[in-house]
């Protein structure tokens, strides 16, 4: 076995050992307001779930040369934000969404997603997802970096889940019509490959 300290290493190759190593890891597309009304989209694939009792989920924002992205910035001025579940189907438009944009262009407009309203919150979603999760900032955490914070924490409490009636049923959602896709390192994805069970000791 290799044996590596990551404080010898850049910041960039303890990034390539992380994301080669937890894998697969689920994308939140995640929909955000600028003060002005901008609609920002960006996919993140450091997110998951935090509890269920409340519905919890958190999603890790790095920053780029201690700057905040712009959806760290939105949420953390409107507490509000959309977390939608990256499948199949909208992984390509999702993806180009991961382009830089300055924070008064919209890339749901640049890749022509379909903004749908929310119920509980002001941020709209997107229509080409099959779940997606309303979110109220539950807090907020400024971790790491040598130089000033490297990344911002996002927990959000889940206050209205919207699925697709096709893939629920009996309150369980079907994860193969749910067609979810992973991110591996570099410009790799996976599909949800062969499920199999085992039981859990009691």
């Amino acid at each position: 076995m290799l044996s590596i300290d990551p404080i010898a290493l850049t910041e960039r190759e303890n990034y390539k050992l992380l994301i080669g190593s937890i894998i697969p890891r689920p994308i939140a597309f995640v929909t955000s307001l600028s003060d002005e009304g901008t609609l920002n989209g960006a996919p993140f694939s450091y997110f998951n779930i935090v509890s269920s009792n409340p519905p919890l989920i958190s999603v890790s924002i790095q920053r780029a040369v201690g700057e905040q992205k712009d959806t760290a910035r939105n949420i953390l001025h409107s507490k509000e934000f959309v977390i939608h579940i990256v499948d199949e189907d909208n992984v390509q438009k999702i993806n180009e969404t991961a382009a830089s944009l300055p924070p008064d262009k919209s890339e749901i407009e640049l890749v022509q997603l379909t903004p749908v309203k929310s119920v509980k919150v002001a941020v709209p979603g997107i229509k080409e997802a099959k779940i997606r999760l309303e979110c109220k900032l539950e807090q907020a955490l400024e971790l790491g970096g040598e130089d000033g914070p490297g990344c911002d924490l996002i927990i959000g409490k889940i206050v209205q889940f919207h699925i697709d009636p096709t893939i629920y049923q009996k309150g369980k959602i079907d994860p193969k019509g749910l067609g979810a896709v992973s991110r591996l390192a570099g410009i790799n994805y996976a599909k949800l490959g062969d499920i199999f069970s085992i039981e859990r000791p009691k």
